[in-house]
Protein backbone atom coordinates (compact mmCIF):
# COMPACT_ATOMS: atom_id res chain seq x y z
CA UNK A 1 0.00 0.00 0.00
CA UNK A 2 3.05 2.19 1.16
CA UNK A 3 3.71 2.02 -2.87
CA UNK A 4 0.93 2.92 -4.71
CA UNK A 5 1.35 6.09 -1.87
CA UNK A 6 4.58 7.15 -3.15
CA UNK A 7 3.35 6.59 -7.10
CA UNK A 8 0.25 8.60 -6.89
CA UNK A 9 2.02 11.50 -4.72
CA UNK A 10 5.03 10.98 -7.67
CA UNK A 11 1.95 11.39 -10.14
CA UNK A 12 0.66 14.30 -8.51
CA UNK A 13 3.99 16.18 -7.83
CA UNK A 14 4.68 15.83 -11.83
CA UNK A 15 1.24 17.25 -12.69
CA UNK A 16 2.10 20.25 -10.23
CA UNK A 17 5.84 20.54 -12.17
CA UNK A 18 3.91 20.44 -15.48
CA UNK A 19 1.89 23.87 -14.70
CA UNK A 20 5.31 25.87 -14.55
CA UNK A 21 5.91 24.44 -18.14
CA UNK A 22 2.44 25.42 -19.03
CA UNK A 23 2.98 29.14 -17.54
CA UNK A 24 6.53 29.33 -18.93
CA UNK A 25 4.85 28.00 -22.24
CA UNK A 26 2.63 31.07 -22.14
CA UNK A 27 5.76 33.15 -21.62
CA UNK A 28 7.74 32.54 -24.75
CA UNK A 29 3.97 32.29 -26.29
CA UNK A 30 2.91 36.36 -25.28
CA UNK A 31 6.79 37.50 -26.25
CA UNK A 32 6.21 36.15 -29.76
CA UNK A 33 3.51 37.88 -29.93
CA UNK A 34 4.61 40.84 -28.43
CA UNK A 35 8.27 40.57 -31.26
CA UNK A 36 5.67 40.58 -33.97
CA UNK A 37 3.43 43.34 -33.12
CA UNK A 38 6.03 45.97 -31.30
CA UNK A 39 9.33 44.62 -32.54
CA UNK A 40 10.91 47.49 -34.67
CA UNK A 41 14.57 46.40 -35.06
CA UNK A 42 15.98 43.19 -37.01
CA UNK A 43 16.59 41.38 -33.61
CA UNK A 44 12.99 41.86 -32.10
CA UNK A 45 11.59 40.66 -35.35
CA UNK A 46 14.32 37.70 -35.46
CA UNK A 47 12.68 36.50 -31.91
CA UNK A 48 9.21 36.19 -33.17
CA UNK A 49 9.95 32.29 -34.59
CA UNK A 50 12.04 31.06 -32.43
CA UNK A 51 9.96 31.94 -28.98
CA UNK A 52 6.95 30.92 -30.89
CA UNK A 53 8.82 27.07 -30.99
CA UNK A 54 10.08 27.52 -28.01
CA UNK A 55 6.30 28.24 -26.62
CA UNK A 56 4.40 25.40 -28.67
CA UNK A 57 7.36 22.81 -27.65
CA UNK A 58 6.91 23.76 -24.04
CA UNK A 59 2.90 23.93 -23.71
CA UNK A 60 3.23 20.49 -26.02
CA UNK A 61 5.13 18.98 -23.01
CA UNK A 62 3.34 20.61 -20.27
CA UNK A 63 0.04 19.35 -21.34
CA UNK A 64 1.02 15.91 -22.65
CA UNK A 65 2.66 15.40 -19.04
CA UNK A 66 -0.13 17.21 -17.11
CA UNK A 67 -2.48 14.89 -19.00
CA UNK A 68 -0.76 11.49 -18.78
CA UNK A 69 -0.12 11.50 -15.43
CA UNK A 70 -3.66 13.02 -14.28
CA UNK A 71 -5.02 9.84 -15.48
CA UNK A 72 -1.57 8.10 -14.41
CA UNK A 73 -3.07 8.52 -10.63
CA UNK A 74 -6.62 6.91 -11.24
CA UNK A 75 -4.94 4.08 -12.97
CA UNK A 76 -2.53 3.07 -10.15
CA UNK A 77 -4.87 2.66 -7.60
CA UNK A 78 -6.81 0.42 -10.46
CA UNK A 79 -3.39 -1.54 -11.52
CA UNK A 80 -2.98 -1.92 -7.54
CA UNK A 81 -5.91 -3.74 -6.55
CA UNK A 82 -5.93 -6.07 -9.75
CA UNK A 83 -2.21 -7.52 -9.59
CA UNK A 84 -0.39 -5.75 -6.64
CA UNK A 85 2.71 -7.86 -7.56
CA UNK A 86 2.66 -6.65 -11.27
CA UNK A 87 2.19 -2.86 -10.15
CA UNK A 88 5.36 -3.51 -7.69
CA UNK A 89 7.11 -4.75 -10.58
CA UNK A 90 6.26 -2.11 -13.09
CA UNK A 91 7.09 0.96 -10.88
CA UNK A 92 9.99 -0.41 -10.57
CA UNK A 93 10.98 -0.64 -13.96
CA UNK A 94 8.83 3.00 -14.37
CA UNK A 95 11.44 4.63 -11.69
CA UNK A 96 14.15 3.41 -12.99
CA UNK A 97 13.77 4.25 -16.93
CA UNK A 98 12.83 8.09 -15.57
CA UNK A 99 15.97 7.98 -13.60
CA UNK A 100 17.90 6.84 -16.87
CA UNK A 101 16.27 9.79 -18.70
CA UNK A 102 17.28 11.73 -16.38
CA UNK A 103 21.15 11.12 -16.52
CA UNK A 104 20.72 11.67 -20.12
CA UNK A 105 19.11 14.94 -19.86
CA UNK A 106 21.72 16.25 -17.45
CA UNK A 107 24.47 15.49 -19.93
CA UNK A 108 22.22 16.65 -23.00
CA UNK A 109 21.37 20.20 -21.79
CA UNK A 110 24.65 21.13 -20.59
CA UNK A 111 25.88 20.45 -24.24
CA UNK A 112 22.91 22.33 -25.94
CA UNK A 113 23.61 25.19 -23.47
CA UNK A 114 27.04 25.64 -24.66
CA UNK A 115 26.59 25.09 -28.43
CA UNK A 116 23.80 27.70 -28.35
CA UNK A 117 26.57 30.42 -26.23
CA UNK A 118 29.23 29.59 -28.89
CA UNK A 119 26.79 30.69 -31.59
CA UNK A 120 25.93 33.76 -30.02
CA UNK A 121 29.73 34.59 -30.10
CA UNK A 122 30.65 33.40 -33.62
CA UNK A 123 27.14 33.81 -35.34
CA UNK A 124 26.91 37.71 -36.09
CA UNK A 125 23.27 37.27 -38.02
CA UNK A 126 19.96 38.40 -36.03
CA UNK A 127 18.34 35.10 -36.54
CA UNK A 128 20.68 32.92 -35.61
CA UNK A 129 21.52 35.15 -32.09
CA UNK A 130 17.78 34.97 -31.74
CA UNK A 131 17.57 31.40 -31.63
CA UNK A 132 20.43 30.80 -29.62
CA UNK A 133 19.27 32.82 -26.94
CA UNK A 134 15.84 31.44 -26.99
CA UNK A 135 17.93 27.84 -26.86
CA UNK A 136 19.53 28.96 -23.96
CA UNK A 137 16.40 30.10 -22.10
CA UNK A 138 14.70 27.07 -22.44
Amino acid sequence: MELLKLAAEWAKAEVFSTRFFILFALFFLIASLGFWQLGKSDLAKAYIIPTLVAGVLLMTIGLGLFYTNKSRVIQFEEAFNTDAPAFFQSEIERSESTLKEYTVVFKVIPILIIIASLLILFLNSPTWRAISITAIAM
